[in-house]
């Protein structure tokens, strides 16, 4: 591949998902549908207008189905799509367009358009990213509905019949289902972030995406030549003879690194001196079991189930619920799946029950506290997991618990759902292993009291290292202050650890913390039973565990419990295991 002649740019992103590719960009067109007119409609017209509207749903609706069924399995089952399709019958969008067709008598592609933009809004309003991010399902969807309106034609990524890299404003979960991994070797995007859809797809797929590059659909044009590093968040438009020589070797250097480690990941996780420990994946989205089974986990440490809930006005069913479960713990059977139950309305938030504001969510009505007071929403769940438990291997887990009586209670209700499945006549399993996270300082200092209720602790970082150093890791003020290796975190661990073994139940760790290759000898020799982590994570921390001595991460441990800051500890991490690290990180380079 030739240099343009053009002077190289240098574009950064977000890292989406990782991996090189270097060729010509082809521009994915969506523009047409935002130039919209206003008109009026006669009152003898109105009911003409919101059947035109009807009809346009039904086609977006027919569009997506035949996405969905024509997909890859990787992506056919996505609940992504299927949450698309459910936005289609939502009262938020569709009732508010026909409403707003009628009280202000106005053409169908401007009410949609005026509803779009208010729901758009509230949601841009949200503090949490993830809720944010969001905003790209109403679009996608609405966008869906406008080109039929309008008679604009949808981009068809199906039919490129060439080897290209996408570029875009935007990529909807139904145009990133279409794409032909013989054609498109990766893309970018002007929005998106690290929990948007795109990347998360992306990631599915194993091709290389960097997202919200905010410029890049005005700075690349069809056949330019570009380079895609999905793994530092850089595009290169126009590369030089140079560059483009430099990111073909790291190209090849990362696809036999990728190679070696993730065959090396189905390998035994034993340490030098044979103790055995599973590495798990945590997931957020059925399809992102894929990722898991082929990066090597022992199973599903951590099922996150808030995506089915989130961005809606009616809670799912219970069917609903059950189906999706049931096809992860298919999928994974042997090997377990550990199901979180509900943790809502702390930094996540549900449109069917937004009935009260919350000064600081994060202390309020969140997690077992929220399902605790809704009791037909934590029952309809409950009797999903216990449904699906009947398919494979199930855990049961119950999010930020802070108080005695809150697993009683959650244990009470687990018992009701049980009863009330034998009295309908439904396959179910009762007798699974239950679980809680220790996210809360309060749980810690609990612990020896919680261990005789449950049969294992989930220790969750993120939220304890918040917790327990009050720090609110989104602050930039305090940010910094959020440290992992904090010796407070660490003897929090340990106490945990020491109960759990005391109590003879496995603990386990699936906060970010767990996923560092560094962090690994720390872990083990807190006496941390099993890892989760993501999926990509998993292969490094496995290589690192098979490169350590238990005995060797003990010692360390004792010498860490007597240090004073994260930086003591991490330098005696550095210094006893960071050359491992290098090595790996050597391995990747060669």
């Amino acid at each position: 591949m030739q240099k343009s002649g053009k002077e190289e740019i240098v574009l950064k992103g977000i890292n989406a998902s990782a991996g090189i590719c270097i060729g010509k960009a082809y521009l994915v067109d969506r523009s047409g549908v935002d130039v919209i007119t206003r008109y009026a409609i006669a009152e003898k017209r109105i009911n003409a207008e919101v059947k035109r509207f009807k009809s346009a749903v039904q086609y977006a609706k027919s569009a997506l189905r035949a996405i969905i069924e024509n997909s890859s399995r990787e992506v056919q089952k996505a609940v992504i799509l299927e949450t698309q399709m459910a936005l289609l019958n939502d009262k938020m969008l569709y009732g508010r367009t026909i409403e707003t067709i009628e009280t202000e008598r106005v053409n169908a592609e401007w009410a949609l358009k005026s509803v779009v933009g208010r729901i758009k809004a509230a949601f841009q309003e949200m503090p949490d990213a993830y809720m944010r991010e969001r905003v790209a399902d109403i679009t996608h969807v609405s966008d869906l509905v406008m080109r039929h309106l309008t008679g604009v034609e949808a981009p068809d990524i199906a039919r490129i019949d060439k080897r290209v890299i996408l570029v875009a404003h935007d990529l909807s979960p139904a145009d990133t289902s279409q794409i032909n991994l013989e054609r498109v070797k990766g893309f970018i995007t002007n929005l998106g972030g690290k929990t948007s859809h795109t990347g998360i797809i992306a990631q599915t797929l194993e091709i290389p995406a960097v997202v919200g590059l905010e410029t890049a659909t005005q700075t690349i044009h069809n056949d330019d030549v570009i380079i895609v590093d999905g793994t530092d968040g850089v595009v290169v438009v126009h590369p030089t003879e140079k560059t483009l020589l430099e990111y073909e070797e790291r190209q090849t250097r990362f696809e036999r690194y990728k190679a070696v480690i993730t065959r090396e990941s189905h390998l035994k996780t034993e340490t030098t001196d044979r103790r055995h420990f599973d590495v798990l994946a945590n997931i957020e989205f059925p399809e992102e079991v894929v990722s898991a089974i082929n990066y090597g986990a022992a199973g599903i440490g951590l099922y996150r189930t808030e995506f089915q809930y989130l961005g809606r006005t009616v809670f799912p069913s219970e069917n609903e619920l059950f189906e999706n479960y049931r096809d992860v713990v298919e999928v994974m059977a042997p090997r377990p799946v550990i199901f979180r139950t509900l943790d809502i309305n702390g930094d996540k938030a549900i449109h069917s029950d937004l009935s009260h504001d919350e000064q600081n969510p994060a202390l309020g009505l969140r997690a077992i506290r929220y399902c605790l007071k809704r009791p037909d929403v934590f029952k309809t769940q409950l009797r999903a997991i216990l449904r699906a438990a009947a398919f494979g291997n199930v855990r049961l887990m119950f999010p930020l618990i802070s108080a005695y009586f809150e697993i009683q209670l959650a244990k009470r209700f687990l018992d009701d759902a049980a009863a009330s499945l034998a009295a309908d006549g439904l396959p179910y399993k009762r007798d699974i292993p239950v679980g809680i996270m220790i996210e809360v300082p309060a749980a810690v200092v609990m612990a020896d009291v919680l261990a005789k209720e449950v049969d294992f602790f989930s220790i969750g970082t993120n939220d304890l290292i918040q917790y327990g150093l009050a720090i609110d890791r989104g602050n930039k003020q305090v940010a910094h202050m959020y440290q992992p290796l904090d010796p407070a975190v660490i003897r929090m661990i340990k106490h945990t650890a020491d109960v759990a073994r005391a109590n003879r139940i496995p603990v386990h760790m699936c906060g970010e913390m767990a996923g560092r290759p560094l962090h690994a000898p720390l872990l083990l020799g807190l006496g941390l039973d099993e890892l989760s982590m993501n999926p990509q994570a998993i292969p490094l921390v496995k290589r690192m565990i098979r490169s350590i001595s238990l005995a060797e991460s003990k010692k360390m441990v004792k010498k860490a419990l007597s240090l004073r800051t994260a930086r003591e500890v991490f330098e005696v991490l550095r210094d006893s295991f960071g050359e491992l690290v290098a090595n790996h990180r050597r391995d990747m380079q060669a």
